[in-house]
């Protein structure tokens, strides 16, 4: 029924507006358009938990080498894209690697983290028109799909994408995806997906109205949906509000229910953000709402191979509260309170920091009702603007999370850093 609702939207969207520009009659070549890029990231992850569990620590050196060539001229371009990737791992170990929200290096059979890690995929890719078919390994980052790269080395994907941008301002996306590379562990069938279709598209209404629907199929787990609107009201020359609402519904299987005794299959949750921007400064005002009869609440992302999760990509969580903690629990509703400044305008361009407090209520697991949590979000971030050291970054997040004792189940109290620098490298 989503499918043929998309279908119907596109559909009207084709008949009230004109085509765009044709991308391949511009194609310059498969060598003449094509790029290659390094990202040099060293990565540190920290976790002191509190409540008596053990603390968790990584911190590794991370090599992204990807290739993009152009296409081929003519009716039908033809190209390859390609990735190496290359981890490192710096730290010592002694206990402290494993934490699955870390995860920068699977640990083996004998519990024991990897000392490195490598690994290579290529996509086949043909273009008609604006319209780009792309075969083999890939990183998807649609809401239904989207690949985590927030940590030392990014998962991918093998499979097909269609991505079709024919009408100004229509995106629409169809794909199938039968393998997920896991971003701490080598093969490209390493997270034990079994297979995910995915369906949607996003169109720019207006300047200041944009809006996404999307669908997904994950086999033998579950059927989600997704829904976004963004209105960006400008009130003058350097202020504006934008409003952001995203939603996802999730529906489990009867045999993932089954098999992982999981009570309830399903769940809605959304978000709605305002943030007022005025000069360098912006304030965020977001409230969060979890429903439904799952006690996983709203789930995303991790491997199926060991730890019976979806397996849809660890950024598939487009809501307004999610930081160290998503504050999505069964029945769970959340608040937040955001700052954000860029230091352009007192000297310091490049230079920005964003703090945020969420709070969140209504926990419900399979032992008690009404738990809370709340955290505290820091992040600095700087990106030298010149010189030979040109958008290297460096970004230093903290997080302070405390979970009641009702919410236990759920989460853990902790506090957590985070130091990552970039180097990217345009190698031509």
């Amino acid at each position: 029924m989503l499918n043929t609702r998309i279908g119907l939207i596109a559909l009207g969207i084709l008949s009230t507006t004109h085509a765009m520009a044709n991308d391949q009659a511009q194609s310059k070549g498969f060598v003449e358009d094509s790029s290659l890029k390094v990202l040099l990231r060293n990565a540190y992850i920290n976790r002191d938990y509190k409540d008596g569990n053990q603390d968790k620590a990584e911190w590794g050196q991370g090599v992204i080498g990807t290739f993009s060539s152009g296409f081929t001229q003519g009716t039908v371009g033809v190209g390859v894209d390609a990735f190496g990737l290359y981890a490192l791992r710096l730290d010592g170990g002694k206990g402290r690697s494993g934490a699955q929200g870390i995860d920068f290096f699977k640990r083996g059979d004998s519990r024991n983290a990897a000392d490195d890690l490598s690994k290579f995929g290529a996509a086949v890719k043909f273009r008609v028109s604006n319209t780009v078919l792309a075969y083999g390994d890939q990183m998807p980052a649609l809401p239904v799909l989207s690949y985590d790269n927030s940590r030392l080395l990014p998962e991918s994907y093998t499979g097909t994408l269609i991505t079709s941008k024919e009408i100004k301002g229509l995106e629409l996306n169809a794909g199938r995806f039968t393998a997920e590379s896991r971003k701490s562990a080598e093969g490209r069938d390493s997270g034990g997906l079994k297979s995910i279709n995915v369906l949607g598209g996003s169109y720019q209404f207006t300047e200041q109205f944009k809006a996404s629907l999307y669908a997904s199929d994950v086999e033998n787990v579950l059927k989600k949906q997704y829904v976004n609107a963004n209105y960006v009201f400008p009130l003058s020359k350097d202020q504006s509000l934008t409003l952001d609402f995203n939603g996802y519904r999730t529906k489990l299987d009867n045999s993932y229910v089954r098999e992982n005794n999981v009570t309830g299959d399903d769940n809605k949750i959304w978000s709605l953000a305002a943030t007022f921007a005025t000069g360098p400064h912006s304030f965020t005002l977001a409230h969060q709402r979890s429903t439904g009869d799952s006690n996983l609440g709203y789930a995303y992302g991790g491997y199926q191979r060991d730890q019976n999760r979806v397996g849809d990509g660890g950024n598939t969580i487009y809501l307004a509260n999610s930081y160290w903690s998503d504050f999505n629990a069964e029945d769970e509703r959340s608040w937040q309170l955001g700052y954000g400044l860029d230091f352009t305008t007192f000297g310091v361009p490049g230079l920005s920091y964003n703090v945020a407090y969420v709070r969140g209520d209504n926990i419900t697991t399979s032992t008690s009702e009404g738990g809370t949590e709340r955290e505290i979000f820091n992040q600095f971030k700087y990106v030298v603007q010149s010189g030979p050291a040109k958008d290297l970054s460096v970004r230093l997040r903290s997080s302070v999370l405390r979970v009641s004792q009702k919410s236990s189940e759920y989460n853990v109290s902790g506090n957590e850093l985070r130091v990552f620098v970039d180097y990217p490298i345009n190698v031509f």
